[in-house]
């Protein structure tokens, strides 16, 4: 990661904000990054409020919509970050940088602690950015909206028929149960079980197949960008936000009768769903801040957005560090020193392991905002 130093200190009014950078993405990248701490990072993790857990199958939760919200913030930015370099002959070559070392941190959280290569999971979150970011930033390069609007429709409509009309070898037919659709044959065969999501044990929630429909949401972001990038007038294009919002989040509720909702196969009418309420937030997030100009008590959230895979490495990180300190606790049993403050500082302020969990998480939250606000009052930006 290359760390980029401006000399002057932001100022509490005026945000930095380049040319032709929209505040109102920040914010929403902001409130998307911290979302996704706060459900990663629960107290205890055996006492979670339904809406901060995954739905466990079929179905969906607010935090099942926290990922494909990032992922269609990615395209988004693709078209504000390569829009104003498309010529630049040494574009391709940033983003096979980008993409690599975004790979290769999502692998090291996977090596981390113990390094051992025979057992470590090959896919995960960031590994998913990147390949997500890579399709979409060569496919704003080469392709035109129309282009990826077709290529959009190929995707989830092709990834419907496989995932329920093509039979899955050793099965015998097409399912989208846990352990023998065809995603998870796939990540058998070429993942192996060893390599997968441990909890799952032989299939990965951000797997191989699925990453195709999850490309899929970075071209809804594509989209949308190059709405936001027009010459249009602003309230023309948050009316054609809000009303392609609506289209899509309907779509995806009429598709789950017969093509189910499901973050973990990341299905067509996921996709749908969650990006279609993806453009109708940043609808409202455009509307109020940067054509309204409301700036009051946003600032807290857009410091999260501006270092977003910065916080979401490191607050990954540093808990598995914490706990590889061990700590006697009060009843003489050693636990890692993340847990130890938890049950030592926050658990005993409440009578509900519920709600001590959530402070917990919160905590951890605040911690950051307070690392964020000094790089971000620093104008301290740390780019991948």
């Amino acid at each position: 990661m290359q760390s980029f130093v401006s000399t002057s200190t932001a100022q509490f009014h005026h945000p930095p904000v380049s040319a032709g950078r929209l505040l109102s993405l920040d914010f929403f990248r902001g409130l998307t990054v911290a979302a996704m701490i706060t459900v990663n990072n629960p107290g205890d993790w055996a006492h979670i409020y339904a809406p901060l857990e995954h739905a466990a199958w079929n179905g969906w939760t607010p935090t099942d919509l926290i990922f494909p919200f990032f992922l269609f913030i990615v395209g988004v930015s693709i078209t504000f970050a390569l829009g104003r370099s498309a010529d630049d002959s040494k574009v391709a070559g940033k983003i096979l940088k980008r993409s690599i070392t975004l790979f290769l941190l999502g692998l090291f959280l996977s090596f981390f602690p113990k390094f051992d290569i025979s057992t470590v999971r090959i896919l995960g979150v960031l590994q998913r950015i990147a390949l997500v970011y890579l399709a979409c930033s060569f496919l704003f390069l080469k392709t035109t909206p129309r282009q990826q609007g077709i290529l959009l429709a190929i995707l989830l409509i092709g990834y419907w028929l496989l995932m329920t009309l093509v039979p899955v070898p050793g099965v015998g037919y097409a399912n989208l149960e846990p352990e023998t659709n065809m995603a998870a044959w796939l990540d058998r065969i070429i993942l192996t079980p060893a390599h997968v999501y441990k909890p799952a044990k032989v299939w990965d929630p951000e797997g191989l197949l699925s990453t195709l429909p999850a490309v899929g949401t970075g071209i809804l972001g594509l989209l949308t960008g190059n709405l936001l990038r027009s010459d249009r007038l602003a309230a023309e294009k948050v009316a054609w936000l809000f009303t392609a919002g609506c289209f899509c989040t309907v779509g995806g509720l009429i598709w789950n009768g017969f093509f189910p909702i499901n973050k973990a196969l990341w299905t067509s009418s996921f996709v749908l769903l969650a990006g279609g309420l993806a453009m109708l937030g940043l609808a409202l997030c455009y509307w109020l801040i940067d054509v309204k100009h409301y700036r009051r008590g946003i600032l807290p959230v857009v410091a999260f957005g501006v270092n977003a895979i910065t916080v979401f490495f490191l607050s990954g990180l540093i808990p598995r560090m914490m706990n590889l300190i061990h700590v006697a606790g009060s009843d003489g049993t050693k636990v890692g020193l993340k847990e130890y403050l938890y049950r030592s500082f926050i658990a005993p302020l409440f009578s509900d392991p519920t709600n001590a969990s959530l402070a917990g998480a919160l905590t951890f939250v605040l911690i950051w905002f307070g690392i964020l606000w000094w790089m971000y009052r620093k104008n301290v930006i740390i780019k991948v």
